[in-house]
């Protein structure tokens, strides 16, 4: 499939919005929501393969992320606003946001906007994880993605060393599964 023909400025406004409205690990499931449901300018799989790309390298996912899509869909000038886009306008807030927060630093209801903020990080985070999880198909996928949970949610173990251990264990079983090996 070829990726639709989306201007410079287009993917400027999409990335500055997502940038200044959203934070943290939740800017991935803005980022599928603007991408993926609404413009229709990669498709769900599209999305997930650059996701997980963009966890294994170097750097904030988020950043890596904007970067993959304005790649994919305009080039290097694609890249570079998108990474412009997510970066320049929330570094700006934060700064003025820094002075202010000297001023309100202790008061409860300040507490109680950023928990609802980290919720709703977690919340978008679960929806792209379940529709990541559509296409997982019997009990091994469920049982290493449950372990994995279980090994670094539970027991605090090092996910590095999980992921070490349960990447190419499900390769294999995979790679079995499709009768390759």
């Amino acid at each position: 499939m070829t990726p639709p023909r989306v201007s410079l400025g287009a993917l400027l406004a999409v990335f500055a919005t997502l940038g200044m409205t959203s934070f943290g690990g939740g800017l991935s499931g803005w980022m599928n929501r603007e991408v993926v449901q609404r413009r229709g300018w990669m498709t769900e799989e599209q999305f997930l393969a650059g996701l997980a790309l963009t966890q294994v390298m170097p750097g904030p996912n988020a950043v890596n992320l904007a970067c993959f899509i304005g790649q994919r869909l305009r080039g290097g000038a694609g890249l570079a606003v998108c990474a412009l886009g997510v970066l320049v306008p929330p570094f700006v807030l934060i700064l003025v946001l820094a002075v202010l927060y000297g001023q309100v630093a202790g008061s409860g209801w300040l507490r109680f906007v950023l928990s609802g903020m980290a919720a709703a990080g977690v919340g978008m985070n679960v929806a792209v994880a379940l529709r990541a999880a559509r296409g997982m198909v019997g009990v091994v996928p469920f049982g290493i993605a449950a372990a994995l949970f279980v090994g670094v949610g539970v027991l605090q173990l090092p996910m590095v060393g999980l992921v070490l251990v349960f990447g190419p264990l499900s390769v294999w079983l995979a790679w079995r599964e499709d009768g390759v090996g």
